[in-house]
């Protein structure tokens, strides 16, 4: 799955002689925690985050009165607190490679470029929960088989050709969790909700063929 299309693209940017007072009432008018800063031709030069509007603005206890404050906040420019040539990834990545990336250098959102390092979009960790959630196939509730199989080769297809020869029909499959020496891994086999008879024998036929670390029943949740 590659980043170009899940990013949000009608992304709010700046130039960096924006005033602070400016950049942080965008960020108040369209919900967001953080603005890419861009040159005349679009091209990422810096990030400023609500963090930083919050550590450059004068302390509670300033003794300044509001017109003064104001006047303060109006002529600092973004270009004194972004952070500039800031951390950014390609719309032709992939949403694991970014979500790593995320996790490392622990961000909470990257804008997107193109080749010509031109501002495209923007990845937050809230569309990678949003991802994860449609690959998972969470919504659509049912059964969640947790299993420990082996990472022998055609171990995983009989497993699936029982679920659906007892009338399971898959609706993900996601593996990982690799332990004792990558011998053995996770697989996790989501299946849309059955009727209970047909569900217990299921659960009772997948026990006998494989180990069964657990399973659960979501319910449905579609928007």
């Amino acid at each position: 799955m590659l980043i170009r299309d899940w990013m949000t693209s009608s992304v709010i940017s700046a130039k960096e002689d924006a005033s602070m007072l400016k950049v942080s009432k965008l960020m108040q008018e369209h919900g967001i925690k953080r603005i890419p800063i861009v040159d005349d031709e679009m091209r990422l030069i810096g990030i400023v985050s609500d963090r930083d509007i919050k550590e450059a603005s004068p302390s509670k206890a300033t003794t300044l009165d509001v017109h003064e404050l104001s006047y303060l906040l109006s002529e600092l420019k973004i270009k004194d607190i972004m952070t500039k040539n800031p951390v950014a990834v390609s719309s032709m990545d992939t949403i694991e490679q970014v979500a790593l990336i995320m996790l490392e250098k622990k961000l909470t959102g990257l804008p997107v470029v193109d080749w010509e390092k031109k501002l495209v979009g923007i990845i937050t960790e809230a569309d990678i929960f949003k991802i994860f959630t449609e690959i998972s196939g969470v919504r659509r509730g049912g059964i969640q088989f947790a299993l420990e199989l082996s990472e022998d080769p055609g171990t995983l297809p009989p497993v699936l050709d029982l679920i659906r020869e007892n009338g399971g029909r898959i609706v993900s499959v996601l593996t990982g969790g690799y332990k004792d020496n990558d011998t053995m891994r996770d697989v996790y086999i989501r299946i849309r909700p059955m009727a209970a008879e047909e569900e217990n024998n299921l659960i009772e036929k997948m026990r006998a063929h494989c180990k069964v670390v657990y399973w659960v029943k979501d319910k449905v949740h579609m928007l």
